[in-house]
């Protein structure tokens, strides 16, 4: 029997091994932002095509390579960074595995021209599907420029699993953003087809933030500090009003490197309890330095997952340090804000045991002496009913309101509001009992369909409004744009990051149209094209739809039942859920 083992030729085993390293373009962005921090660059430009499926091309200024080095950086397992496996655990630099630089040449065209600063001249690498083409000497600036072009263009069952350029390029905005987050004094610049979408400067990190995410988060951010013996925690905290629905501004760092940690996300979110609405997460950005010793970064093939020796100790100094800042600015009560004038008066009173007392009063505990425990379920139900009856009665008597909700029968209806908010009308020998805020969520859904032009109405605003928009935002707002005619919008982006916004959709309130907005650009978070009007009638339906507690008016009322009576009185929304109940006048006799 022959023998059926053999090792794969080196260009295979690459092409296996960027499985892991390689997932989609941002995974190059990381990797190529990562290598020109650790070669001292003091700016860093990222271009990139068609959301870096073309081109991804890392140009800086750090210390470049040699003629050897740079045509051994695309070795497997190459690396300058560690020399023995006690280095692993004092890791200081961003890579170090020496994975990257030949799993990206395995699936890719990859260029590198690069100089020393002391070199008269630089070299110029050319990589084909990680196959060796050449190396010539260049006239090159000093740094690196690294050029990778077509990705998996040789593996074409990779390709047609990247999604399309929107959303490519929000994970290609992902890692550009975590690795300008935490290198505040550096330059970093980000195009995309020719267009600049980041041009950030030096300074501070609250200055890195806010022109990252727009100057509107920097009144609610909250500074974090708290320096002991074995860690350092920094960074900000955004007040309750700066939370949303979806994560995406939730940023965790440990000695400069990202990490996830769903863990220490959970310790924020302990911090904010009780000021934070259902299903709302915190924008935080927190920076960790310990020493390297303490952490293990090689746990995940990306570097995205890190190991704590002292993670329990870690998430009670991140909770801790949030909630006292929360105090402290006033967004969460401290202990020592307001105290009970009783309890001081305990608290600093003389010792018992020196015949000193100090005179308390009890609490009083008030009794319904008149509760019942023992009252049948049916004399409840009856009593309810009689008072329905009654109220319905009175109702009818003291403001009867006439309407003929279907103008093909010979009927006047009676219309009255319960106190829990349902409405009850006459129609024949029925009582219908009807939930407004669905009729109305059905109504308003109908009216923001665009009519048989294929365009919804819209009214100017006497004052345009102006939106200040985050690059993220603006991101989203070009690649929605032609949609938002034939939705009602008339905008445009005025200057810089403005989105100047000259008339709305019928029924869109100018006091809504900013919050609106600011939610529609969230909800796109990772959406395609496709989605983006499924997604939009969602936002739209929420924000003009009322629950049945806000239809207190007869007038009201009696308008939206004819503009349902118009939808043919449907019994029940798409999801199933009843717009109203028929209730026949005999099962009120039977009550009786």
């Amino acid at each position: 029997m022959s023998d059926i083992i053999q090792l794969l030729p080196d260009h295979v085993a690459n092409q296996i091994a960027a499985g892991e390293v390689v997932q989609r373009p941002a995974s190059i962005v990381k990797e190529l932002l990562e290598n020109a921090i650790d070669a001292d660059a003091s700016k860093i430009e990222l271009i990139v095509r068609d959301a870096g499926k073309n081109l991804i091309q890392v140009v800086d200024d750090g210390k470049g390579m040699s003629e050897t080095d740079a045509r051994m950086s695309f070795e497997r397992h190459a690396t300058s960074k560690i020399r023995g496996t006690d280095d692993i655990f004092k890791i200081v630099t961003k890579g170090f595995r020496g994975e990257a630089l030949a799993s990206i040449a395995a699936v890719s065209q990859v260029e590198l021209r690069t100089k020393q600063k002391n070199a008269a001249v630089g070299t110029n690498i050319y990589i084909e599907g990680g196959v060796f083409q050449f190396q010539d000497p260049v006239q090159t600036a000093d740094g690196s420029n690294f050029l990778v072009k077509n990705l998996f263009y040789n593996v074409p069952a990779r390709r047609k699993f990247l999604k399309n350029n929107n959303v490519e390029f929000r994970h290609v905005i992902d890692e550009f953003q975590r690795v300008a987050l935490a290198h505040e004094n550096l330059e970093f610049s980000l195009f995309h087809d020719d267009e600049p979408v980041f041009r950030l400067r030096k300074g501070s990190q609250m200055q890195r933030i806010v022109d990252i995410f727009g100057r509107k988060l920097q009144p609610q951010l909250i500074p974090i500090k708290e320096d002991i013996i074995w860690c350092k925690l920094h960074g900000f905290v955004a007040k309750p009003e700066g939370a949303k629905k979806t994560r995406g501004e939730q940023f965790l760092f440990v000695n400069g490197r990202f990490f996830k940690s769903p863990y220490f996300n959970k310790a924020v979110q302990e911090a904010f309890e009780g000021l934070l609405l259902p299903g709302y997460v915190p924008t935080f950005f927190l920076f960790l330095e310990l020493d390297p010793e303490k952490i293990d970064v090689n746990i995940h093939p990306q570097k995205t997952e890190v190991k704590f020796e002292d993670e329990h100790l870690i998430f009670a100094l991140i909770r801790s340090t949030i909630k006292r800042s929360l105090g402290i600015y006033n967004v969460a009560p401290s202990l020592d804000f307001e105290k009970d004038p009783q309890l001081d008066q305990i608290m600093h009173a003389p010792s018992p045991s020196k015949g000193n007392s100090v005179s308390i009063k009890m609490p009083e505990i008030v009794v319904d002496r008149d509760y019942n425990p023992f009252l049948q379920e049916k004399e409840v139900k009856q009593a309810e009913i009689q008072n329905l009856a009654e109220m319905y009665h009175q109702n009818i008597a003291a403001e009867p309101s006439k309407i003929n909700l279907f103008e093909d029968e010979d009927f006047d209806e009676d219309l009255m509001r319960l106190p829990n908010g349902y409405w009850l009308f006459n129609k024949g020998d029925m009582t219908l009992m009807l939930d407004l805020g669905r009729m109305h969520r059905l109504v308003v859904s109908e009216n923001a369909k665009p009519s048989k032009q294929g365009t919804i109405s819209s009214h100017s605003l006497l004052f345009s409004l102006e939106y200040h928009m985050n690059e993220v935002e603006k991101n989203k707002y070009r690649s929605i744009k032609k949609y938002l005619p034939e939705l009602g919008f008339d905008m445009k982006i005025a200057h810089e990051n403005v989105l100047r916004i000259d008339a709305v959709p019928e029924g869109l309130k100018e006091t809504q149209v900013m919050k609106f907005l600011e939610d529609l650009f969230e909800i796109l978070e990772y959406k395609t094209e496709e989605e983006f009007l499924q997604y939009y009638q969602t936002q739209w339906n929420k924000m003009q739809s009322k629950s049945r507690f806000d239809f207190i008016y007869k007038k009201d009322a009696e308008q939206l039942i004819k503009d349902f009576t118009a939808l043919g009185f449907p019994e029940f929304l798409p999801n199933g859920k009843r717009c109203f109940y028929e209730i026949p006048f005999n099962d009120f006799k039977n009550k009786f």
